[in-house]
């Protein structure tokens, strides 16, 4: 049976346990597995973990009975107040992507594929192979794997235009997940107080990773395509910033893809300033109706720091990403990389590695170009009969997510508390803004579990943003077509 199986049987026994006293004796392990349909090994794992919450105790010979709540002398850790003394920024405790979704609950908040989207077969191949090699045992280097870094070299230059400078494998630096790369580059380039220039709005993890160097996060507004380059040009002029963070394809949250004029315009503006441009293509892998285009490989002068993560696209559980940086701010990246975690395991490299040289990986990715299709489709068109009030400015060509605004007045966390309370998860909009939202925004995201419920999700979303409007509220939004 699967893990799906087992949390099903824990959220159920966590009902019943609520309301039986303490001390009550549980369903044998023979009853639950005719209720549930389970097996025993499933049954098995749902009891230990109910006894590693601390719900159940198991009485060898006896059975397993409800845990007696025993009431514990409250600790004063008010000394630590002082220890501590005020953080230097305010960073939230677990952003809204990163939470978990009971077992029947509608799951539109996550930042990542369902399981069923990712090269199951490929990964799980490539980690035993990893796990029989000399890669289980041994320190990687510090940039790492030769091997890898010549991938992500070779992929970018393959964008690169004739008669182009591609980056070589000595420019790539091999981090665990792009988070981890942006933390680094922010702490090497800008340095603590000061400014970073970030899209507004922009991943939340980008927000996250300058709070936690310390750096200044300065907005500059964008849209469907791109930053506006006069506001990014007043931006660098007026905060000295060396440093823009961006992400030209397939945005996070928007889903916006820049033209190639207006990439053009932002890497003139970049260089015209001597400036850094960190290009995060976290999504290369999932375009729909087009492909993604590196601006790196229109830039040889070291101005574009590439990130690029294969964490998504091929598993969550293989934290792998490429930086690719030419010049002396590679070398300032890597001094951060090995003060910060020395390495990354050459396990998982070796596992990255082969599933992205295996002839199905190209096979999976047309297939998953298709799948994406078919889902995001499918939550656009709900929300169009369930939500008319929601406009989505565009509909992405690539990417995880829609990006949809509400109507003005909109209280965006009483509309998600309330849909939660109906058994949908969505993410507010706030957490990918720098600075105070442009508006009422929710990001959506159309490749979680179970899409055949996408319809059922938008009608939650729907009754509850109804409950908030004004009697006179006007007619519904027109929906942008599809393209």
């Amino acid at each position: 049976m699967s893990d799906d199986s087992s949390a099903r049987i824990v959220a159920g026994l966590r009902t019943w346990i609520a309301q039986a006293p303490p001390g009550a004796q549980m369903p044998s392990n023979r009853a639950l597995m005719a209720r549930y349909g389970a097996s025993p090994v499933t049954v098995q794992k749902a009891m230990r973990t109910l006894g590693a919450l601390g719900l159940v105790e198991s009485r060898p010979g006896v059975g397993t009975f409800v845990r007696a709540v025993r009431t514990a002398r409250a600790l004063d850790y008010g000394w630590q107040t002082g220890a501590l003394g005020a953080p230097r920024a305010r960073i939230p405790t677990l952003s809204t992507p990163l939470r978990s979704a009971a077992p029947d609950a509608i799951g539109l908040h996550a930042g990542y594929p369902d399981r069923t989207l990712l090269p199951e077969r490929l990964v799980r191949t490539a980690l035993t192979r990893a796990a029989r090699s000399t890669a289980a045992l041994v320190r990687s280097d510090a940039a790492g794997s030769p091997e890898l870094r010549a991938w992500f070299a070779t992929e970018l230059a393959e964008a690169t235009p004739a008669g182009g400078t591609p980056p070589a494998a000595r420019d790539v630096l091999i981090v665990p997940g792009s988070q981890s790369g942006l933390s680094s580059i922010f702490r090497a380039i800008v340095g603590f107080g000061r400014p970073v220039l970030l899209e507004s709005p922009t991943y939340w993890g980008a927000i996250l990773a300058a709070a936690q160097a310390g750096v200044r996060a300065v907005p500059v507004p964008s849209g469907p395509d791109g930053p506006d380059p006069d506001e990014l040009a007043r931006a660098f002029e007026e905060t000295g910033a060396r440093l823009l963070y961006a992400q030209p394809n397939y945005a996070n949250p928007t889903g916006a893809q820049w033209s190639r004029e207006r990439a053009e315009r932002v890497l003139d503006i970049v260089r015209a300033r001597g400036a850094f441009l960190v290009e995060d293509d976290w999504a290369h892998d999932f375009g729909i109706d087009g492909a993604a285009r590196p601006l790196a490989a229109h830039d040889e002068a070291g101005h574009v720091i590439y990130v690029r993560s294969l964490t998504k696209s091929v598993s969550p559980a293989v934290r792998v990403a490429g930086v690719i940086a030419r010049g002396p701010v590679r070398d300032r990246i890597l001094a951060d990389r090995g003060a910060e975690s020395m390495y990354v395991s050459d396990l998982l490299q070796a596992a990255a590695l082969d599933v992205v040289t295996h002839p199905g990986w190209r096979t999976h990715l047309r297939h998953l170009g298709q799948q994406l299709r078919a889902r995001r489709d499918l939550l656009v068109d709900s929300l169009a009969e369930h939500v008319p009030d929601a406009q989505l400015d565009h509909v992405p060509r690539g990417g995880l997510h829609l990006w949809a605004r509400l109507p003005d007045g909109t209280d965006v966390d009483r509309l998600t508390r309330d849909c939660e309370t109906d058994g949908v998860l969505i993410a507010p909009g706030t957490e990918w803004f720098p600075a105070e939202p442009s508006g009422p925004f929710v990001r959506l995201n159309y490749t979680g579990p179970d899409p055949e419920r996408f319809p059922d999700g938008a009608r939650v979303i729907g009754r509850a943003l109804a409950r908030q409007a004004p009697a006179d509220r006007s007619a519904p939004r027109v929906q942008e077509p599809r393209g």
